[in-house]
């Protein structure tokens, strides 16, 4: 290699890591505005379509099934063959999706195109196995903090440029062809990200895949479908009967095969499992208040007695974008306190800002201010809560297994979102005030911060009895033990 040659290396490779962290935080936050953005539009799109509601919604439903059973998967491949290739395949196929859906006015084709960019859920697990693999232990810790808040800071981002190119009853494609040169970008960046090798051994555990993305499946179609087939219909019931019977065979194949998509063990260790139930908690919180808060303000005061006649473009800029622009402080704040005062401490200050967040918003919504407080808060506490999931979780795993355990939390946050969604619809639909457009009761919005708040109290709770006492364990302290030739913190492997 002549001078020149190793020159271009050692700039290529220094060029790399520096975009180690930017790429990261751009691909998560394209992965939470493609979630919402499309969510304010289903009106529109079967206005278009000339489709019923519950066909129409379909375009948000086959998204989340679909990433139900790729996040895994991609997840795997990912340890497998390498986190960047992987990267640019999805993203790949989420600009083709993209650019489909922008040009079709096909219910059909829309829904192919909203399966394909469920892609980009993997993105999240890919890009901190990413950052666990480039950026030195001293640093992780708090580039993994800034790249999970990008979750809430995209996820409010995609409400409000909705409510932007919506303005004035927009074109809906207009929001995939933004999709579209948000996938462009998100391409653009990874491929500047240096080239590893694949971290795991083996291949692709296909049968538990395939009973980890059925039984998922047969989870969330009943959470997104249940208000329409009603919640003790048999459809409803028999779906979530065969959802535990299909992961219950998903264990059992995990503990038999030799190359297992997911360990069990590391799945039945006592902080995943915390981590799994705040990720559902935090995924239930960010859309529970995103979706009531939103109907609540578009409320006509005059007809219902609350509320503040908002539009669309008024309830995505004033009301919700406080709390997604200061995620981009909180974020890094929020790994702060988890390399100071550990995992335990940072998420129970989490759950008792949305607790206080939810009581807030019970008590006090008759002011425009009062609502972006509470909206404030619970924002905070989603975002702090997803900066200290990954610390907790690559404590607990080895780097082979970083990004699938993460996919599962991911999992997780969308099977929350399902539940927050299903109860804010479910709540807001019964016994309406009557009208040519049913409006729902003030009460039925202060039943949903109330259920907010209690199950706020509970993930405190949760966090403060179930996971170990003192300083948790981060990244940076066991990739430390380890080359120390130490134990770390967390076994890795139980004893």
């Amino acid at each position: 290699m002549t001078i020149t040659d190793r020159a271009s290396t050692l700039t290529y490779m220094s060029l790399g890591t520096r975009s180690v962290l930017p790429v990261a935080c751009y691909a998560v936050l394209l992965v939470s505005a493609l979630q919402t953005l499309f969510v304010p539009v289903i009106a529109a799109i079967q206005a278009d379509l000339g489709v019923s509601t519950s066909s129409a919604n379909w375009a948000v439903t086959a998204n989340l099934l679909a990433a139900a059973v790729l996040t895994p998967v991609v997840g795997r491949l990912g340890d497998l063959y390498g986190r960047r290739p992987v990267m640019v395949g999805v993203l790949s196929v989420v600009l083709l999706g993209s650019v489909l859906a922008a040009t079709t006015s096909s219910l059909a084709l829309l829904l192919v195109a909203r399966v394909a960019q469920a892609a980009s859920y993997g993105l999240f697990p890919l890009s901190i196995g990413v950052l666990r693999e480039e950026l030195p232990p001293k640093r992780l810790t708090g580039a993994m903090a800034v790249t999970s808040g990008m979750l809430s800071v995209g996820a409010g981002a995609g409400l409000v440029v909705t409510g932007l190119l919506m303005r004035g009853g927009g074109d809906y494609h207009n929001l995939f062809w933004l999709s579209t040169a948000l996938a462009a970008i998100g391409l653009a960046g990874v491929l500047l990200l240096p080239r590893r090798p694949g971290a795991a051994s083996g291949s692709l555990d296909w049968a538990g895949a395939a009973l980890l993305g059925l039984g998922l499946v047969l989870l969330i179609l009943p959470l997104e479908e249940g208000n329409g087939w009603g919640w003790g219909s048999a459809r409803v019931l028999g779906s979530l009967g065969a959802a535990v019977v299909a992961l219950f065979a998903f264990v059992l194949v995990e503990q038999r095969v030799t190359y297992p998509l997911v360990s069990v063990q590391i799945l039945s260790r006592r902080p995943i499992v915390v981590a799994n139930a705040v990720g559902l908690f935090l995924g239930f919180s960010l859309f529970a208040v995103f979706l009531s808060i939103t109907m609540l303000v578009q409320t006509s005061p005059a007809v219902a007695d609350y509320g503040f006649d908002a539009s669309v473009f008024s309830a995505s800029l004033v009301y919700l974008l406080p709390a997604s622009a200061s995620g981009v402080v909180s974020a890094p704040m929020g790994g702060r306190l988890v390399a100071r005062f550990g995992a335990r401490a940072t998420l129970v200050i989490a759950a008792a800002l949305a607790g206080i967040g939810f009581a807030m918003l019970a008590v006090l919504h008759s002011a425009t201010w009062q609502v972006i407080v509470g909206v404030l808060l619970v924002g905070t506490a989603v975002t702090f809560g997803y900066a200290t999931l990954p610390a907790l979780i690559n404590a607990q795993v080895e780097p082979a297994d970083t990004t699938v355990a993460n996919s599962v939390n991911s999992i997780a946050r969308s099977v929350g979102m399902s539940l927050g969604t299903a109860f804010v619809v479910t709540l807001t639909t019964r016994n309406p005030i009557p009208g040519p457009v049913p409006i729902p009761r003030e009460e039925q919005f202060v039943a949903v911060f109330v259920f907010g708040a209690v199950l706020a109290v509970i993930c405190a709770a949760t966090v403060r009895w179930f996971l170990p006492p003192g300083r948790q364990a981060t990244p940076a302290a066991t990739l430390r033990a380890g080359a120390e030739g130490k134990p770390a913190p967390y076994p890795a492997r139980p004893s």
